[in-house]
Protein backbone atom coordinates (compact mmCIF):
# COMPACT_ATOMS: atom_id res chain seq x y z
CA UNK A 1 0.00 0.00 0.00
CA UNK A 2 1.59 3.19 -1.05
CA UNK A 3 2.21 6.49 1.33
CA UNK A 4 -0.01 9.29 1.15
CA UNK A 5 1.41 12.47 0.44
CA UNK A 6 0.51 13.53 3.88
CA UNK A 7 2.53 10.31 5.50
CA UNK A 8 5.52 10.91 3.10
CA UNK A 9 5.66 14.79 4.06
CA UNK A 10 5.57 13.48 7.57
CA UNK A 11 8.40 11.11 7.10
CA UNK A 12 10.25 13.68 5.48
CA UNK A 13 9.96 15.86 8.34
CA UNK A 14 10.75 13.66 10.91
CA UNK A 15 13.95 12.56 8.94
CA UNK A 16 14.73 16.20 8.43
CA UNK A 17 14.49 16.72 12.51
CA UNK A 18 16.13 13.41 12.96
CA UNK A 19 19.43 15.24 10.94
CA UNK A 20 18.96 18.43 13.10
CA UNK A 21 18.91 17.08 16.11
CA UNK A 22 21.66 14.21 15.84
CA UNK A 23 23.58 14.39 12.41
CA UNK A 24 25.92 11.75 13.49
CA UNK A 25 23.20 9.28 14.07
CA UNK A 26 21.13 10.16 11.04
CA UNK A 27 24.72 9.56 8.97
CA UNK A 28 25.59 6.32 10.44
CA UNK A 29 21.83 5.42 9.64
CA UNK A 30 22.25 6.65 6.09
CA UNK A 31 25.46 4.76 5.30
CA UNK A 32 24.72 1.28 6.83
CA UNK A 33 22.66 -1.41 5.64
CA UNK A 34 21.23 -4.31 6.67
CA UNK A 35 23.92 -6.28 5.13
CA UNK A 36 26.61 -4.16 6.78
CA UNK A 37 26.50 -5.64 10.29
CA UNK A 38 26.44 -9.54 8.97
CA UNK A 39 29.61 -8.79 7.11
CA UNK A 40 31.29 -7.37 10.63
CA UNK A 41 30.11 -10.11 12.35
CA UNK A 42 31.52 -12.68 10.04
CA UNK A 43 35.00 -10.96 10.12
CA UNK A 44 34.88 -11.15 13.62
CA UNK A 45 33.79 -14.92 13.37
CA UNK A 46 36.88 -15.81 10.83
CA UNK A 47 39.21 -14.00 13.15
CA UNK A 48 38.07 -15.62 16.13
CA UNK A 49 38.32 -18.82 14.40
CA UNK A 50 41.84 -18.23 13.67
CA UNK A 51 42.68 -17.34 17.11
CA UNK A 52 41.68 -20.41 17.79
CA UNK A 53 43.29 -22.63 15.37
CA UNK A 54 46.26 -21.10 16.82
CA UNK A 55 45.81 -21.87 20.15
CA UNK A 56 44.76 -25.20 19.61
CA UNK A 57 48.13 -25.72 17.61
CA UNK A 58 50.61 -24.03 19.70
CA UNK A 59 49.34 -25.26 23.07
CA UNK A 60 47.48 -28.29 22.91
CA UNK A 61 50.78 -30.44 22.73
CA UNK A 62 51.50 -28.74 26.22
CA UNK A 63 48.52 -28.09 27.52
CA UNK A 64 45.59 -29.55 26.62
CA UNK A 65 42.70 -27.70 28.16
CA UNK A 66 43.77 -24.19 26.86
CA UNK A 67 43.72 -26.36 23.72
CA UNK A 68 40.56 -27.30 23.99
CA UNK A 69 39.42 -23.57 24.89
CA UNK A 70 41.46 -22.67 21.20
CA UNK A 71 38.51 -25.44 20.03
CA UNK A 72 35.88 -24.10 21.85
CA UNK A 73 36.67 -20.61 20.29
CA UNK A 74 37.16 -22.19 16.93
CA UNK A 75 33.27 -23.70 17.28
CA UNK A 76 31.83 -20.79 18.73
CA UNK A 77 32.76 -18.78 15.62
CA UNK A 78 32.24 -20.69 13.04
CA UNK A 79 28.23 -20.98 14.43
CA UNK A 80 28.74 -16.93 14.29
CA UNK A 81 29.96 -17.19 10.79
CA UNK A 82 27.52 -19.88 9.45
CA UNK A 83 24.50 -17.87 10.95
CA UNK A 84 25.83 -14.29 9.97
CA UNK A 85 26.83 -16.17 5.74
CA UNK A 86 23.01 -17.24 5.74
CA UNK A 87 22.05 -13.62 6.03
CA UNK A 88 24.76 -12.27 3.40
CA UNK A 89 23.42 -14.88 1.34
CA UNK A 90 20.41 -13.33 0.82
CA UNK A 91 21.90 -9.97 -0.39
CA UNK A 92 22.59 -9.92 -3.93
CA UNK A 93 25.79 -8.64 -4.92
CA UNK A 94 24.65 -5.14 -5.93
CA UNK A 95 23.93 -4.76 -2.25
CA UNK A 96 27.60 -5.32 -1.58
CA UNK A 97 29.22 -3.42 -4.70
CA UNK A 98 27.24 0.18 -4.08
CA UNK A 99 27.82 3.17 -2.41
CA UNK A 100 27.15 2.90 1.14
CA UNK A 101 24.71 6.34 0.65
CA UNK A 102 22.81 4.10 -1.85
CA UNK A 103 21.66 5.17 -4.83
CA UNK A 104 19.24 7.68 -4.42
CA UNK A 105 21.24 9.34 -1.39
CA UNK A 106 20.78 13.23 -3.17
CA UNK A 107 17.24 12.65 -3.96
CA UNK A 108 14.28 13.53 -2.79
CA UNK A 109 12.10 12.14 0.17
CA UNK A 110 9.13 10.98 -1.78
CA UNK A 111 11.60 8.81 -4.16
CA UNK A 112 13.28 7.56 -0.52
CA UNK A 113 9.47 6.48 0.14
CA UNK A 114 8.54 5.13 -3.11
CA UNK A 115 11.81 2.86 -3.15
CA UNK A 116 10.64 1.55 -0.06
CA UNK A 117 7.15 0.63 -1.40
CA UNK A 118 8.67 -1.05 -3.93
CA UNK A 119 10.83 -2.87 -1.58
CA UNK A 120 8.08 -3.86 0.72
CA UNK A 121 6.16 -5.17 -2.34
CA UNK A 122 9.21 -7.28 -3.36
CA UNK A 123 9.27 -8.80 -0.07
CA UNK A 124 5.52 -9.07 0.48
CA UNK A 125 5.85 -11.53 -3.46
CA UNK A 126 8.72 -13.38 -2.03
CA UNK A 127 7.16 -14.74 1.05
CA UNK A 128 4.30 -15.49 -0.45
Amino acid sequence: MPLSEHEQRILAQLEESLSKEDPRFAKSVRTTNVYSHGGRRVRWGVAGFVLGLAILVLTFSHWIIVGLLGVALMFVSAIVVERNARLLGRASWQDFTRSPQGDDAHADPGSRAGSLRDWLSRQRRKSE
